[in-house]
């Protein structure tokens, strides 16, 4: 109970200095208040998850993260994803997967065309 009343006051401080944060300082960041506090409240897992089922597509975390602004589209997308239950179960087995067993994924239509194989 403890470590969730921390977390939640870590938050609370980070959003505090995304509302400090100068026009020019999301300039140089290149996204808006409102994607930056997108990122600070996603749950931690979404990189990691991400990753895992972009592999699925023969995709490395290295092309992934190539282009910042692509990166960023598929880290909205995993993050506001409604089926992660369905990711739940698939990602154990990333390994082993089919692309068509991944189709309930919003960003699989992304990552087949980011796929070396498309």
């Amino acid at each position: 109970m403890f470590e969730r009343i921390q977390a939640m006051f870590a938050k609370w401080h980070q959003i505090k200095e995304i509302e400090a944060l100068s026009p020019a300082d999301l300039h140089d960041l290149g996204m808006t208040r409102d994607q930056v506090e997108f990122f600070v409240r996603m749950p931690a897992d979404v990189p990691e998850r991400m990753a895992k089922m972009a592999s699925v597509f023969g995709l490395t975390e290295d092309q992934l993260k190539a282009n910042q602004a692509d990166y960023m589209d598929l880290l909205n997308v995993c993050g506001h994803c409604g089926a992660r239950k369905a990711c739940g179960k698939l990602l154990p087995h990333a390994d082993t997967a089919s692309r068509a067993e991944a189709d309930f994924c919003p960003n699989a239509p992304t990552y087949g065309q980011m796929s070396p194989a498309h």
